[in-house]
């Protein structure tokens, strides 16, 4: 009798625990680019392609026109859908030539790197010299680091970057997701 009752209070606590972990998902839902100097840089493609239910993934490639390009800032803000889109967490500046040379960079500017590197040609030092291409990047990627990296609250997102090339805003990308 007493080896049931442990067996039955050990299954409880196996099944209370797997219920009670929940698992988020983000999804991407849109992706907007948009080039404010179209003499510097065009966006060839820039869309979110959605296979099938279960597997979407962004692609974009922003043709530089005039290189080498040796001076770039990003700025980078995270924003939450709450009566429109709020900043939210994050709002970074930081100088993509110094952090892709530099051997110990910002941490927060390293993390939203690492959501890209997979798929992208981003992985080389300034200048550029060719266009920067991001290729069939899936939200499983992000996912990874969203969930259980840095845990959000659920939620509609957006990420917003602003390109600047020789102190000129050049292109602005934005990035939508849900996390549910």
């Amino acid at each position: 009798m007493a080896i049931k009752l442990n067996f039955f209070v050990a299954s409880l606590i196996l099944l209370t625990n797997y219920f009670i972990e929940v698992y988020s998902v983000v999804e991407f839902t849109n992706i907007y680019c948009e080039s404010l100097d179209k003499d510097f840089v065009l966006f060839e493609y820039c869309f979110l392609k959605s296979v099938n239910r279960s597997y979407k993934y962004v692609s974009v490639t922003a043709k530089l026109l005039k290189i080498p390009v040796s001076k770039v800032k990003v700025r980078l803000g995270l924003y939450k859908r709450l009566n429109g889109y709020k900043p939210f967490l994050y709002n970074l500046s930081f100088d993509a030539c110094r952090f892709l040379n530099s051997p110990n960079p910002n941490p927060v500017a390293l993390y939203f790197h690492s959501w890209f590197k997979d798929y992208s040609n981003t992985n080389h030092s300034c200048p550029f010299d060719h266009d920067i291409v991001l290729d069939k990047m899936p939200y499983d990627n992000v996912n990874n680091k969203i969930t259980k990296i840095l845990p959000f609250p659920e939620g509609k997102y957006m990420i917003e970057m602003h390109w600047i090339a020789y102190d000129i805003e050049r292109a602005i990308t934005k990035f939508y997701w849900t996390l549910t």
